[in-house]
Protein backbone atom coordinates (compact mmCIF):
# COMPACT_ATOMS: atom_id res chain seq x y z
CA UNK A 1 0.00 0.00 0.00
CA UNK A 2 1.46 3.32 -0.84
CA UNK A 3 1.81 6.05 2.46
CA UNK A 4 2.36 9.56 1.57
CA UNK A 5 5.37 10.82 3.38
CA UNK A 6 5.73 14.52 1.99
CA UNK A 7 3.41 16.35 0.17
CA UNK A 8 2.97 14.73 -3.72
CA UNK A 9 5.32 11.98 -2.23
CA UNK A 10 4.15 8.22 -1.74
CA UNK A 11 6.43 5.07 -0.77
CA UNK A 12 5.39 1.39 -1.02
CA UNK A 13 7.18 -1.00 0.74
CA UNK A 14 8.03 -4.39 -0.18
CA UNK A 15 8.18 -7.71 2.24
CA UNK A 16 10.94 -8.50 0.93
CA UNK A 17 14.25 -6.68 2.99
CA UNK A 18 11.90 -3.57 3.55
CA UNK A 19 12.49 -2.30 -0.36
CA UNK A 20 10.63 1.28 -0.71
CA UNK A 21 9.37 2.25 -4.51
CA UNK A 22 9.07 5.65 -4.55
CA UNK A 23 6.24 8.01 -6.42
CA UNK A 24 6.70 11.26 -6.86
CA UNK A 25 3.44 13.60 -8.64
CA UNK A 26 4.64 16.01 -11.50
CA UNK A 27 2.15 17.27 -13.36
CA UNK A 28 0.55 14.95 -16.22
CA UNK A 29 1.83 11.94 -13.49
CA UNK A 30 4.02 10.51 -11.30
CA UNK A 31 8.03 9.89 -11.34
CA UNK A 32 8.69 6.00 -10.00
CA UNK A 33 11.60 5.15 -8.15
CA UNK A 34 12.87 1.27 -7.72
CA UNK A 35 9.85 0.15 -7.77
CA UNK A 36 9.37 -3.41 -6.83
CA UNK A 37 9.65 -6.23 -5.81
CA UNK A 38 7.24 -9.15 -6.64
CA UNK A 39 4.38 -9.09 -9.21
CA UNK A 40 1.87 -8.80 -6.85
CA UNK A 41 3.68 -5.93 -5.41
CA UNK A 42 4.17 -3.86 -8.27
CA UNK A 43 0.74 -4.66 -9.39
CA UNK A 44 -0.97 -3.46 -5.91
CA UNK A 45 1.53 -0.47 -6.91
CA UNK A 46 0.30 -0.43 -10.21
CA UNK A 47 -3.90 -0.58 -8.37
CA UNK A 48 -2.95 1.98 -5.83
CA UNK A 49 -1.58 5.12 -8.75
CA UNK A 50 -4.48 4.35 -10.79
CA UNK A 51 -6.89 4.69 -7.80
CA UNK A 52 -4.80 7.98 -7.13
CA UNK A 53 -5.10 8.96 -10.88
CA UNK A 54 -1.63 9.10 -11.41
CA UNK A 55 -0.31 7.66 -14.47
CA UNK A 56 3.79 6.77 -14.28
CA UNK A 57 5.02 8.96 -16.69
CA UNK A 58 9.20 8.10 -15.86
CA UNK A 59 11.06 5.90 -14.44
CA UNK A 60 14.33 6.00 -12.53
CA UNK A 61 16.74 3.23 -11.16
CA UNK A 62 19.00 4.67 -8.36
CA UNK A 63 21.91 2.16 -8.94
CA UNK A 64 22.30 -0.99 -10.51
CA UNK A 65 21.50 -4.04 -8.52
CA UNK A 66 18.79 -6.32 -9.71
CA UNK A 67 15.86 -5.36 -7.08
CA UNK A 68 16.38 -1.81 -8.65
CA UNK A 69 16.51 -2.34 -11.71
CA UNK A 70 12.60 -4.25 -12.25
CA UNK A 71 9.70 -3.03 -13.96
CA UNK A 72 5.97 -4.08 -14.94
CA UNK A 73 3.60 -3.45 -18.04
CA UNK A 74 1.03 -2.35 -15.80
CA UNK A 75 2.97 0.71 -14.81
CA UNK A 76 3.18 1.74 -18.68
CA UNK A 77 6.01 2.05 -21.15
CA UNK A 78 7.48 4.66 -20.48
CA UNK A 79 11.33 6.24 -20.18
CA UNK A 80 12.81 4.46 -18.08
CA UNK A 81 16.74 5.92 -16.58
CA UNK A 82 19.83 6.15 -14.57
CA UNK A 83 23.27 7.54 -14.14
CA UNK A 84 25.32 6.97 -17.25
CA UNK A 85 27.29 5.03 -14.95
CA UNK A 86 24.67 3.23 -14.06
CA UNK A 87 23.42 2.24 -17.50
CA UNK A 88 27.11 1.29 -18.80
CA UNK A 89 27.22 -1.28 -15.52
CA UNK A 90 23.52 -2.81 -16.79
CA UNK A 91 24.96 -3.37 -19.90
CA UNK A 92 27.99 -4.92 -18.59
CA UNK A 93 25.71 -7.07 -16.30
CA UNK A 94 22.90 -8.06 -18.34
CA UNK A 95 23.87 -7.90 -21.95
CA UNK A 96 21.50 -11.23 -22.67
CA UNK A 97 19.07 -13.59 -21.83
CA UNK A 98 20.93 -15.48 -19.47
CA UNK A 99 21.91 -12.39 -17.07
CA UNK A 100 17.66 -12.83 -16.16
CA UNK A 101 18.38 -16.83 -15.98
CA UNK A 102 21.16 -16.01 -13.49
CA UNK A 103 19.13 -13.64 -11.14
CA UNK A 104 16.29 -15.65 -11.49
CA UNK A 105 18.74 -18.93 -10.04
CA UNK A 106 19.72 -16.94 -6.78
CA UNK A 107 16.31 -15.92 -5.96
CA UNK A 108 15.68 -19.50 -5.91
CA UNK A 109 17.67 -19.58 -2.34
CA UNK A 110 15.15 -16.66 -1.11
CA UNK A 111 11.31 -16.92 0.03
CA UNK A 112 10.36 -14.92 -3.49
CA UNK A 113 11.76 -17.53 -6.02
CA UNK A 114 9.72 -17.54 -8.83
CA UNK A 115 7.52 -14.15 -8.18
CA UNK A 116 9.68 -11.10 -9.17
CA UNK A 117 9.14 -10.41 -12.76
CA UNK A 118 12.18 -10.14 -14.86
CA UNK A 119 10.82 -9.44 -18.59
CA UNK A 120 11.50 -5.98 -18.45
CA UNK A 121 14.93 -5.84 -16.03
CA UNK A 122 17.20 -3.68 -16.55
CA UNK A 123 16.03 -1.62 -19.62
CA UNK A 124 17.09 1.81 -18.49
CA UNK A 125 18.71 4.66 -20.67
CA UNK A 126 21.84 6.25 -19.08
CA UNK A 127 21.40 9.62 -18.47
CA UNK A 128 24.22 12.62 -20.24
CA UNK A 129 27.30 11.75 -17.61
CA UNK A 130 27.47 14.91 -15.36
CA UNK A 131 23.69 15.25 -15.50
CA UNK A 132 22.22 17.09 -12.30
CA UNK A 133 18.44 16.73 -12.84
CA UNK A 134 16.29 14.00 -13.83
CA UNK A 135 14.21 15.36 -16.79
CA UNK A 136 10.59 15.33 -16.22
CA UNK A 137 7.86 17.10 -16.39
CA UNK A 138 7.39 17.62 -12.04
CA UNK A 139 9.51 19.08 -9.41
CA UNK A 140 13.15 19.14 -9.63
CA UNK A 141 14.70 16.23 -8.57
CA UNK A 142 18.69 16.43 -8.26
CA UNK A 143 20.70 13.91 -8.70
CA UNK A 144 23.52 13.66 -5.86
CA UNK A 145 25.52 10.99 -8.25
CA UNK A 146 28.73 8.85 -5.95
CA UNK A 147 30.25 5.57 -6.08
CA UNK A 148 29.31 3.91 -2.61
CA UNK A 149 27.67 0.51 -2.86
CA UNK A 150 27.92 0.43 -6.65
CA UNK A 151 29.12 2.00 -9.49
CA UNK A 152 26.88 4.86 -10.62
CA UNK A 153 24.82 5.18 -7.57
CA UNK A 154 22.41 8.53 -7.42
CA UNK A 155 20.68 9.49 -4.27
CA UNK A 156 17.53 11.99 -5.25
CA UNK A 157 16.59 14.70 -3.55
CA UNK A 158 13.58 16.86 -4.33
CA UNK A 159 14.01 19.88 -2.61
CA UNK A 160 10.33 20.93 -3.02
CA UNK A 161 8.68 18.13 -1.23
CA UNK A 162 12.20 18.20 0.87
CA UNK A 163 12.72 14.66 0.73
CA UNK A 164 15.98 12.56 0.35
CA UNK A 165 15.69 9.03 -1.35
CA UNK A 166 18.77 7.77 -0.25
CA UNK A 167 19.25 4.73 -2.63
CA UNK A 168 21.05 1.96 -0.61
CA UNK A 169 22.62 4.24 1.74
CA UNK A 170 21.34 5.38 5.53
CA UNK A 171 19.46 2.21 6.45
CA UNK A 172 18.02 2.00 9.92
CA UNK A 173 18.02 -1.73 9.54
CA UNK A 174 21.80 -2.10 6.67
CA UNK A 175 24.75 -1.34 7.55
CA UNK A 176 26.49 0.18 4.77
CA UNK A 177 27.61 -2.01 2.26
CA UNK A 178 30.74 -1.25 0.16
CA UNK A 179 31.54 -1.37 -3.29
CA UNK A 180 34.76 -4.09 -2.57
CA UNK A 181 34.82 -4.99 -6.01
CA UNK A 182 34.38 -1.89 -8.30
CA UNK A 183 36.55 0.70 -7.00
CA UNK A 184 40.46 1.21 -5.96
CA UNK A 185 39.16 2.56 -2.34
CA UNK A 186 35.95 1.75 -1.42
CA UNK A 187 36.12 3.35 2.33
CA UNK A 188 37.02 6.66 0.89
CA UNK A 189 34.25 6.65 -1.89
CA UNK A 190 31.87 5.58 0.88
CA UNK A 191 32.91 8.74 3.12
CA UNK A 192 32.83 11.30 0.34
CA UNK A 193 29.44 9.83 -0.30
CA UNK A 194 28.52 10.66 3.26
CA UNK A 195 29.91 13.85 2.81
CA UNK A 196 27.73 14.67 -0.24
CA UNK A 197 24.80 13.53 1.45
CA UNK A 198 25.36 15.64 4.43
CA UNK A 199 25.51 18.60 2.47
CA UNK A 200 22.35 18.63 1.46
CA UNK A 201 20.95 17.40 4.69
CA UNK A 202 20.42 20.96 5.85
CA UNK A 203 17.38 21.09 3.48
CA UNK A 204 15.89 17.25 4.02
CA UNK A 205 12.60 16.56 6.64
CA UNK A 206 12.37 12.72 4.68
CA UNK A 207 14.76 10.40 4.30
CA UNK A 208 13.99 6.78 2.37
CA UNK A 209 16.06 4.49 2.60
CA UNK A 210 16.17 2.01 -0.63
CA UNK A 211 15.64 -0.86 2.21
CA UNK A 212 14.13 0.42 6.17
CA UNK A 213 12.45 2.31 7.57
CA UNK A 214 11.73 6.07 6.32
CA UNK A 215 13.25 8.79 8.73
CA UNK A 216 11.98 12.11 9.85
CA UNK A 217 14.03 15.39 9.81
CA UNK A 218 15.54 13.89 13.03
CA UNK A 219 16.89 10.70 11.47
CA UNK A 220 18.62 12.35 8.37
CA UNK A 221 21.65 13.26 10.23
CA UNK A 222 21.93 10.84 12.88
CA UNK A 223 21.98 8.07 10.10
CA UNK A 224 24.94 9.42 8.08
CA UNK A 225 26.85 9.83 11.20
CA UNK A 226 25.52 5.84 12.58
CA UNK A 227 26.83 5.14 8.18
CA UNK A 228 29.82 7.20 8.77
CA UNK A 229 31.40 5.56 12.16
CA UNK A 230 30.31 2.10 10.94
CA UNK A 231 32.91 2.95 7.76
CA UNK A 232 35.29 4.31 10.10
CA UNK A 233 35.08 1.39 12.25
CA UNK A 234 35.69 -0.83 9.44
CA UNK A 235 38.89 0.87 8.00
CA UNK A 236 40.26 0.60 11.50
CA UNK A 237 39.66 -2.94 11.29
CA UNK A 238 37.29 -3.00 14.62
CA UNK A 239 34.69 -4.46 15.28
CA UNK A 240 31.28 -1.65 14.92
CA UNK A 241 29.41 -1.44 17.98
CA UNK A 242 26.16 -1.10 15.34
CA UNK A 243 22.65 -1.76 16.76
CA UNK A 244 22.26 -3.08 12.98
CA UNK A 245 24.45 -6.01 13.75
CA UNK A 246 25.04 -8.64 16.56
CA UNK A 247 22.54 -9.09 19.20
CA UNK A 248 20.38 -5.59 19.03
CA UNK A 249 19.87 -6.30 15.08
CA UNK A 250 15.94 -6.67 14.51
CA UNK A 251 14.28 -9.76 14.37
CA UNK A 252 15.07 -11.26 10.66
CA UNK A 253 17.80 -9.41 10.10
CA UNK A 254 20.35 -11.80 11.83
CA UNK A 255 22.17 -11.99 8.06
CA UNK A 256 23.36 -8.46 8.51
CA UNK A 257 26.33 -9.95 11.19
CA UNK A 258 27.13 -12.11 8.61
CA UNK A 259 27.61 -9.05 5.90
CA UNK A 260 29.62 -7.31 8.24
CA UNK A 261 31.67 -10.56 8.55
CA UNK A 262 32.43 -10.19 5.45
CA UNK A 263 33.75 -7.03 4.70
CA UNK A 264 36.28 -7.09 7.43
CA UNK A 265 37.08 -10.29 6.26
CA UNK A 266 37.96 -8.84 2.58
CA UNK A 267 39.01 -5.45 4.17
CA UNK A 268 41.44 -7.42 5.41
CA UNK A 269 42.89 -9.57 2.37
CA UNK A 270 42.94 -6.51 0.75
CA UNK A 271 45.26 -4.66 3.24
CA UNK A 272 47.21 -7.39 3.01
CA UNK A 273 47.23 -8.10 -0.65
CA UNK A 274 48.15 -3.83 -0.72
CA UNK A 275 50.60 -4.32 1.84
CA UNK A 276 48.78 -1.58 3.63
CA UNK A 277 47.15 -1.55 7.15
CA UNK A 278 44.56 -0.37 8.61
Amino acid sequence: MLRQVAEGVWVHESAFVQSNAIAVRGRAGVLLIDPGVTGAEIDCLANDLRELGQPVVAGFSTHPDWDHLLWHDRLGEVPRHGTARCAATVREQLPDEDAKTRVADHLLETEIAGQVPLDLLGRITGLPAGTTQIPWDGPEVRIVEHQAHAPGHAALLIEERRVLVAGDMLSDVLVPMLDLDGTIDPIEDYLAALRLLEDVAGGVDVVVPGHGSVGGSDQVKARIEQDRAYVLALRSGHVAADPRIGPSAEPGWEWVGSVHEGQLQSLARRSERDGTSH
